[in-house]
């Protein structure tokens, strides 16, 4: 059995706000996405969403970090103070445009994923939850992966729950979200005894990025238009899912160490 969790007060006063903001910046590396939503009635209320991209510097840093180099701890130290202001502005630019009191709502902010390991039994985000909060003057929520990762998981606990709750029916639906790593829900029919499954079915965007990069100097293939020229290479493709990832059973999650 898992050990209980005791709220401090202003957790719990936390718990208790409907609006809730959430932010995100994916494997892409291109900028953060914050969405409000209203959590009051029987189905989430869409609020409104703000997009703040990453300056080109600031996406360069955390590609370098990605991968091993020179003197990390210092370098992902500035970058979360970094990221925590751009967080921050995205709270603002969102609670403005759509018009929402600062004190009605919380923040639940996830950080950028630099180093995945679940198998050694970590995962590292830089993220700056204190800095957020005083920037942008609400609650914030973070560390989402760690618990997840020490009772054995994947650390991403989150998506297949929220699908569950939002998109489960009378039939049995699968959900797939293409961002730079590709994932999968499968949600049984509710009358079912069926089990929730969520994976990291491989790489989305990332790969497809650094190609129209090298190739176009882009950051990314606008609307598909450039693939929409091409033709499948069949030989390529059959080397390519020869990959073991593929073939390996779930729970299973994946990232730029692996792709």
């Amino acid at each position: 059995m898992a050990p209980s969790l005791i709220c401090p007060p202003e957790t719990a006063f936390i718990m208790k706000k409907t609006i809730t903001l959430g932010l995100m910046s994916g494997t892409s590396l291109d900028g953060v996405d914050a969405v409000a939503v209203d959590f009051a009635g029987t189905s989430p209320v869409f609020l409104g969403h703000h997009y703040q991209a990453f300056p080109k510097e600031v996406r360069a840093e955390l590609l370098s970090l990605c991968s091993p180099g020179d003197n990390e701890i210092d370098r992902a130290g500035r970058m979360s103070v970094t990221l925590a202001k751009l967080y921050a502005q995205a709270i603002h630019e969102l609670l403005n445009e759509a018009d929402i009191p600062r004190m009605e709502v919380a923040a639940g902010v996830h950080g950028q994923t630099i180093r995945h390991r679940p198998e050694e039994g970590w995962t590292l985000q830089l993220n700056n939850p204190a800095w957020i909060a005083e920037l942008a003057g609400v609650d914030v929520i973070a560390d989402f992966r760690s618990r997840d990762v020490a009772a054995g998981g994947q650390g991403a606990p989150l998506v297949p729950a929220f699908h569950s709750q939002v998109f489960t029916s009378d039939t049995a639906r699968s959900i797939v979200n293409i961002g730079g790593i590709a994932n999968i829900t499968f949600l049984p029919p509710k009358k079912s005894y069926g089990k929730v499954t969520g994976f990291d079915c491989g790489p989305g965007n990332i790969l497809l990025d650094a190609w129209c990069q090298k190739n176009l100097g882009r950051a990314f293939d606008a609307n598909g238009a450039w693939a929409d020229t091409g033709t499948v290479r069949p030989e390529l493709l059959e080397k390519l899912l020869a990959d073991p990832y593929f073939t390996k059973e779930p729970p299973k999650s994946t990232g730029r160490e692996y792709f």
